[in-house]
């Protein structure tokens, strides 16, 4: 069910329209040399972006794996220079595919790629039944419910 969802989003959804746009800002981002970090979590989400169904994008600790110093800063300074626009871009789209009625799953699509859009990096794609897990064990473990949050 996954593959079609993602089929139908990347022709008609808006995926092929939001994997462009985020290559564009990772392509952007690559030419400079400071833009490297944002390029790469830019470029993770390009992938997302085209075929979101099926998969989620998660905060890395859930996984186990550490957290790299200055990441909520370097976030806050993607949200100042791509973020805020892709996820205006996004939540546009959203809207517009819930008034279709039948777009409404790609309205959630987009909505799910606005939420990422301010805050890329740090950010694991995995399987939803993956994610599932990772976010009950954090819970059973006692993380912080920030980083457990949906």
């Amino acid at each position: 069910m996954a593959f079609v969802g993602n089929l139908l989003w990347f022709l008609f959804g808006g995926g092929i329209v939001a994997w462009l746009m985020w290559l564009l800002t990772a392509a952007v981002f690559a030419v400079t040399v400071i833009g490297i970090p944002f390029a790469k979590a830019a470029f993770r989400i390009s992938v997302f972006s085209a075929f979101p169904f099926g998969r989620e994008l998660i905060d890395g600790r859930l996984l186990g794996k550490e957290r790299i110093a200055g990441t909520g800063l370097v976030n806050f300074l993607w949200c100042i220079l791509a973020g805020l626009w892709l996820a205006i871009f996004h939540a546009v789209g959203g809207v517009i595919c819930f008034l279709t009625i039948i777009g409404i799953p790609f309205g959630f699509a987009h909505f799910k790629l606005a939420q990422v859009s301010f805050a890329p990096l740090g950010k694991v794609i995995v399987s939803t039944d993956v994610a599932k897990a990772a976010r009950a064990k954090a819970t059973a473990v006692g993380l912080d419910k920030a980083q457990v949050k949906p």
